[in-house]
């Protein structure tokens, strides 16, 4: 899945032109206070690899903690679409389940990372 992928909110607001670093092989849930709320997976994309096509103005952003990571979501229908990773800076956390024909359950069990135990917080 190198090729762009589609990913949009749910009301269709905000679309995204996404390229994936290594398709959905890096999808993975993270456990940290943010994360394990929001309870969305996510796949990792380049800096690079995300596009806001359409509905820019209508993302939110939301920063806590360091205010490095900062997490993007539609102020219309709430869905959060990506952010910028706090553990790599240069590299997007999409939300899986925002990607056009793709279903989270598709792909079984999807690992953890341990966000409650940051290396950044160390």
């Amino acid at each position: 899945m190198t090729d762009p992928i589609k990913a949009t909110c749910h009301c269709g607001g905000v679309e995204l032109r996404v390229r994936l670093s290594d398709g959905l092989n890096t999808a993975r849930r993270c456990d940290c206070s943010y994360c394990a709320r929001r309870g969305a997976a996510a796949v990792t994309a380049p800096l690079d690899g995300v596009e806001v096509v359409k509905g820019a103005d209508l993302l939110t952003e939301y920063r806590w903690g360091t205010q490095t990571a900062r997490h993007f979501f539609c102020s219309v229908c709430g869905i959060y679409t990506h952010h910028q990773r706090r553990s790599n800076p240069n590299e997007y956390g999409v939300n899986l389940a925002a990607l056009a024909g793709v279903n989270p359950r598709d792909l079984g069990d999807i690992p953890w990372t341990d966000g409650v135990n940051h290396p950044s917080d160390r």
